[in-house]
Formats: structure tokens, C-alpha cells, sequence
């Protein structure tokens, strides 16, 4: 039986060798009929997905779907693709799971909060993007996130993702054994991110470990949650720690999406707002408009890198029609 069309035997070997790929690390899936990816309501024998999602070449997530459709808004206009106000259709719209939007070759995808939910998406997003045979992707997660001796306003482009004892790693645990994996970022992208907020000079930008914990509140040391076994004074002094260890932000989801980045040879970067200086505080008390301008930060600083790359590229690729047309003829 022939394959269905997000499967193909020759989907590697035609790529060229400066060409970055996609990988699976599943030996099950290439003896699949077809491969349903559930949560995004799409399908290898119901979707062309080579056709729907083979030029992409930038997808930033994050948690909320507002803001995944903002962005998407956003990036149409900084890359004049189309009208920002005109109406994007959610590709996942069969299903209240995640949002989905795409424009030229910019996807935009929501992923929920927390690692179970994140993960969930990456797994079916590694999947669409390998059946999709994209090449030479990056990826970002933007989002929010608390920080830590910044302030507000302050946005963390993640060195390290750490756990709650403040080690580079993510502890999973597969068929009763606990597996351990490298949650390193892609540090050329960090610097690359840096510059380009210095380029903008619209606001303060850092390069620092991030935090990713199981919990908004006993895991993340706050006292105003339903529980707290804690005093004041320990949490500013786990909190200290943590300054001392190079954490700069708090958030839940990086440490799962640096790994699975990691393994599938994704380039990636987690870019975050910090909303709040969590050594000062546990709850939000800025007015939802500032809240709302500090949102919007790292769309803006990944949307100016996204167009500056796309401007390399375009460049890189005028250079080299020339040189063909100048070539010397035999």
C-alpha cells in the first residue's frame, strides 16, 4: 500500500546536505499506516502536510491561544505578508486542545500551561513539522514568567532551563525507570536574541537560567496559594539560592521544551517577559494595560530577529544567483 501523503521513503535521502532536518527518534512510526496527531485535529492520510506546512521555517509557541493569534497578527505586519487585521483562520479549530496559525512561513501554536500540556503539543508538532519534511527550523516558546532581581517588564532569554533544585536537567520518568535529559538551549540563538534587542534599545533584555517548575505556587515558593507549610523567611532564602545559582525567571514549561527541541535538532530559544520581581511579591498589582505592553515584548523582539533572518537569507540567496549567472562558461 502506497503511503499516505505525510509519509515518504524518500523523504531524507532528497534533502542536501547543508539542509537540517527534522527528527523522530521512534522506530514504530515508519510501520504506520497512517499517523494521527489527535490534539491538533490533523492526520498524515486526512492532511497534505508536506503542502500545508512544508515551507515553514520559523514556529514560536506559547500559552495562551490570544496570544499565539496576536502574534501570528503581528509577524504578518513586520513581514508585510499580509493585512495584520485581516481575519487568520485556527488550523486546529477542529479541536479546543490548541490553537494553530500560520503565514508564509511563520506557525504559530498555543500549548497550555504547565510541562504535561506543552509537551503533549511538541510531540504532535515534532511529528507535523518531520511528516511535513521541513528543514533548517527554529523555534521559539515566548511567554511570561516571574523574575528574579529584575524588573518588571525585564524580558529573559533563557541560557539554561533548571529544575527546582537548580540543575540543567529534565527528570522523566518512562516505563517505572526515572530518564534524565539535557535541557541546553541553543546559545548562538541567546546572543543572537540579545543583539537584537540592543538594536531595538526598547527595553531591557538579559540572558539568564530559568527556573521551570511543576507548580505556580508551593513550587514556585509563593505563600499565597491554598497551601503553604513555609515561613516568609524560607522562601526568600530558596529564592536567594536561586538568584546565586544564575536564575534570573520562573515559568513551567522551558525545561520540556529545551529537551524535546534538543533531541529532535531543533534550534530553539525561550524568550520571556518577567511580570513581577518575585522576591518582592506574589501577586500581579500592575494595571492590565502595562501588563499588557510588557506582553508584547518578546513578539517583538522575536519578530525582529524572525524578519532580520529572513533578510539574511534573502540576501544570502541573490549572492548566490549571481555568482551562477557569473560563473565562467565551458
Amino acid at each position: 500500500m502506497a503511503p499516505g501523503p505525510g509519509f515518504s521513503d524518500e523523504k531524507n535521502e532528497t534533502l542536501c546536505e547543508s539542509e537540517s532536518t527534522v527528527y523522530v527518534h521512534n522506530p514504530h512510526l515508519d510501520g504506520m499506516k497512517d499517523d494521527i496527531l489527535y490534539h491538533f485535529n490533523l492526520g498524515t492520510s486526512t492532511h497534505n502536510l508536506p503542502a500545508m506546512f512544508g515551507d515553514v521555517k520559523f514556529v514560536c509557541v506559547g500559552g495562551s491561544p490570544w496570544r499565539m493569534k496576536s502574534f501570528i497578527e503581528y509577524i504578518a505586519g513586520e513581514l508585510s505578508l499580509e493585512d495584520p487585521k485581516a481575519e487568520y483562520p485556527n488550523i486546529c479549530a477542529g479541536t479546543d486542545r490548541y490553537a494553530m496559525y500560520k503565514i508564509g512561513p511563520v506557525l504559530s501554536v498555543s500549548h497550555g500551561m504547565g510541562i504535561p500540556s506543552i509537551a503533549i503539543m511538541l510531540h504532535e508538532l515534532i511529528k507535523l513539522l518531520y511528516h511535513a519534511r521541513c528543514t533548517d527550523v527554529t523555534i521559539f516558546r515566548i511567554g511570561t514568567s516571574g523574575g528574579l532581581g529584575l524588573e518588571p517588564g525585564t524580558v529573559v532569554v533563557t541560557k539554561q532551563s533548571v529544575d527546582a533544585t537548580f540543575l540543567p536537567r529534565l527528570e522523566q520518568v518512562i516505563l517505572g525507570n526515572t530518564v534524565v535529559r539535557s535541557t541546553d538551549l541553543d546559545q548562538g540563538l541567546a546572543e543572537e536574541l540579545l543583539q537584537c534587542s540592543k538594536d531595538l534599545g526598547q527595553f531591557e533584555t538579559v540572558i539568564g537560567n530559568t527556573m521551570c517548575t511543576m507548580d505556580f505556587y508551593e513550587g514556585q515558593a509563593r505563600l499565597d496559594g491554598a497551601f503553604c507549610s513555609y515561613t516568609e523567611k524560607d522562601k526568600q532564602d530558596y529564592l536567594t539560592k536561586a538568584y546565586e545559582s544564575g536564575v534570573r525567571n520562573i515559568e513551567m514549561e522551558s525545561s520540556v521544551f529545551a529537551a524535546m527541541c534538543k533531541l529532535s535538532a531543533l534550534k530553539a530559544a525561550v524568550v520571556c517577559v518577567t511580570l513581577l520581581d518575585r522576591q518582592k511579591g506574589d501577586q500581579l498589582i500592575s494595571s492590565h494595560e502595562v501588563l499588557h505592553s510588557y506582553q508584547q515584548r518578546p513578539q517583538i523582539l522575536v519578530g525582529h530577529l524572525i524578519k532580520k533572518m529572513l533578510q539574511t537569507s534573502a540576501s544570502v540567496a541573490v549572492l548566490d544567483k549571481k555568482t551562477v549567472l557569473q560563473a565562467p562558461t565551458t
